[in-house]
C-alpha cells in the first residue's frame, strides 16, 4: 500500500531553513518555559510525596474530592479518576506533595473531610509515599537511562552506517570518562547528561561520524521540544513519562535509520550523483512507507490518549507528541544534517 504515488519529487532539502526556523523556535520556546518554570515540573515519583488511592460507592468528581482535601490542609497537587467509574467501585487517585508521614492519624482524616463533603464514606485501598531522597535518586538514574539509551545508539549507528567499530568505542569511552571526571565535582546529573552531550557532537565532528551525528541531533531535537510542550502546558514529569522519551528516541531511530539505509543504497547506485537531489530521492522513496508507519501508530496513541483514562493520559500525550516530532526530525533533521556535514567538510 503506497499513500504517496512512485516518483514524486517534493523538495524537502529546499525547505530545510524554514524547517531549522522553526525547530529553532520551537526549542528556544523550551528554554524559555523550563527557565521561567525552574526547571521541568516533577511528579511525586521525582520529587517526593503521597498517592492515596480512594474507592466510593457513587461518582464524587475530582474537583470535590481535591476541594475537601484542601479545605481540611492537605496539600493536593492532581486528583485522577482510577479505571472506569461503576456503581460501588468509582475509584480516584491522589497525588499530594506532603509527607503523609509527618500528618498524625491521615486515614482519618482523610476520611473524615471527604465524608463530610461527599456524604460518602470512602475507602483508602492503598496509601504509598515517595520520600524526596528516592525521588532525587529516581530522577537521576531516570536520567541516566536516558543518557545511556544515547550512548549505545551512537555506537549501533556509527558501526552500521560507517563500519567504523573502533571510532564508536572512542566515543563510548569519552562519554563515560567525562562523566565519570565532572561526577568527581558532584555536578548534578542535568548538567553531565548536558555535558556527555557536547563531548559526544564533538567526538563526531573529529572522528568524522556523519551520520550519527545527524541521528543524534535529531534524537536531541525530539525530547527537547517533548519536553518543551510538557512544560509549557504544566504537565508533570513521571516515571511513565520516562517510560514514553524512551520510547520516542526508539520510535524516532527507526525512522531516521529507513531514511539513512535508503541514502547509502542510492550513494552506491549514483556515486557521482550531487547529495542534495540524492537525499530528496532518498526521502520520497521512504515518505510512503514513513506516513503510513506513523499515521497507523498516532491512530493507536490517539486512542489510548481519548479513552485510556486518565491514569495513561500524559503517556499517550507524550507519544502523540513524540510520534508526530520524531517523523518530522526524520525528514527534516537528520536529513540536512547529513547534507551540511559534506557541505562544510
Amino acid at each position: 500500500m503506497e499513500i504517496i504515488k512512485p516518483g514524486t519529487k517534493i523538495d524537502f532539502v529546499g525547505k530545510q531553513k524554514m524547517a531549522f526556523a522553526l525547530s529553532g523556535a520551537m526549542i528556544l520556546l523550551t528554554i524559555i518555559s523550563l527557565v521561567i518554570h525552574k526547571g521541568p515540573k516533577y511528579g511525586i515519583d521525582f520529587a517526593g510525596g503521597t498517592i492515596i488511592q480512594l474507592k466510593f460507592e457513587k461518582p464524587v468528581g475530582t474537583d470535590k474530592v481535591a476541594k475537601a482535601l484542601k479545605a481540611n490542609g492537605i496539600n493536593v497537587s492532581k486528583v485522577q479518576e482510577y479505571g472506569h467509574p461503576k456503581p460501588g467501585d468509582c475509584q480516584y487517585l491522589v497525588s499530594s506533595g506532603l509527607d503523609m508521614t509527618q500528618v498524625d492519624n491521615i486515614e482519618e482524616k482523610v476520611k473524615s473531610a471527604l465524608a463530610s463533603a461527599t456524604g460518602l464514606e470512602p475507602e483508602i485501598s492503598r496509601l504509598e509515599m515517595v520520600g524526596p531522597t528516592v525521588g532525587k535518586s529516581l530522577r537521576s538514574k531516570a536520567l541516566f537511562a536516558l543518557f545511556f539509551s544515547l550512548l549505545f545508539i551512537n555506537i549501533y549507528i556509527s558501526g552500521r552506517f560507517e563500519n567504523k567499530w573502533i571510532s564508536a568505542a572512542i566515543v563510548a569511552g569519552g562519554l563515560i570518562l567525562a562523566v565519570q571526571l565532572f561526577a568527581v565535582f558532584n555536578v548534578s546529573t542535568p548538567y553531565l547528561i548536558l555535558v556527555a552531550l557536547v563531548v559526544s557532537l564533538v567526538l563526531f565532528w573529529v572522528l568524522e561520524l556523519k551520520y550519527a551525528m545527524g541521528a543524534i541531533v535529531a534524537l536531541i531535537h525530539d525530547v527537547t521540544i517533548t519536553i518543551g510542550i510538557f512544560s509549557i502546558t504544566g504537565k508533570e514529569f513521571s516515571l511513565p513519562i520516562i517510560a514514553a522519551l524512551l520510547t520516542i528516541i526508539g520510535y524516532s531511530l527507526n525512522d531516521t535509520i529507513i531514511v539513512f539505509d535508503r541514502i547509502r543504497e542510492n550513494l552506491k547506485k549514483r556515486p557521482k550523483e550531487a547529495l542534495e537531489p540524492l537525499i530528496n530521492v532518498s526521502v520520497n522513496e521512504t515518505l510512503s512507507r514513513t506516513l503510513l508507519t506513523s499515521l497507523t501508530t498516532l491512530v493507536v496513541v490517539a486512542a489510548l490518549f481519548l479513552f485510556g483514562g486518565s491514569i495513561i493520559h500524559d503517556f499517550a500525550f507524550a507519544m502523540l507528541i513524540g510520534i508526530a516530532v520524531g517523523t518530522y526530525s526524520s525528514i527534516f533533521v537528520a536529513s540536512p544534517i547529513l547534507l551540511w556535514w559534506h557541505k562544510n567538510l
